[in-house]
């Protein structure tokens, strides 16, 4: 199978794990929801592993039965390290009510520092690999 097979599967899986479903909750899903009775664990099985070569309609099928949009379904980075998604997405939230009591004057200081920041470490990022 292709890359892209492997990698799409990959995101499916770690997309249901994330959302503490099971293969055969998935494929009951489907085809309950889309009568079709010969969706079963095994197919998603051999799609997630990139084993099978799934058609647009039959990856809609999968993204309908995982609630995700095609945005979420190709963000690789959001379920990668989930545990680190869920550790930055607190912190930034903390800081967010942080923010919203300082002045506005502050606020924009720290955003222009924070990207001042961002922008050297991407260009030492891209120093280095030249």
């Amino acid at each position: 199978m292709s890359n892209l097979s492997k990698l799409i599967g990959k995101q499916l899986k770690l997309i249901r794990k994330h959302q503490g479903l099971t293969q055969q909750q998935v494929a009951d899903h489907i085809a309950n929801a889309n009568d079709k009775e010969g969706f079963n664990k095994s197919r998603v099985s051999k799609i997630e592993s990139g084993k099978e070569n799934i058609t647009l309609s039959t990856l809609e099928l999968m993204m309908n039965a995982l609630n995700v949009t095609p945005f979420e379904l190709f963000n690789f980075q959001k379920y990668q390290n989930s545990t680190d998604f869920e550790s930055k997405k607190l912190m930034i939230e903390a800081h967010r009510w942080l923010l919203m009591e300082r002045p506005i004057n502050e606020v924009k200081y720290i955003i222009n520092t924070t990207n001042d920041f961002i922008n050297t470490i991407e260009q030492k990022n891209n120093d280095s690999q030249s």
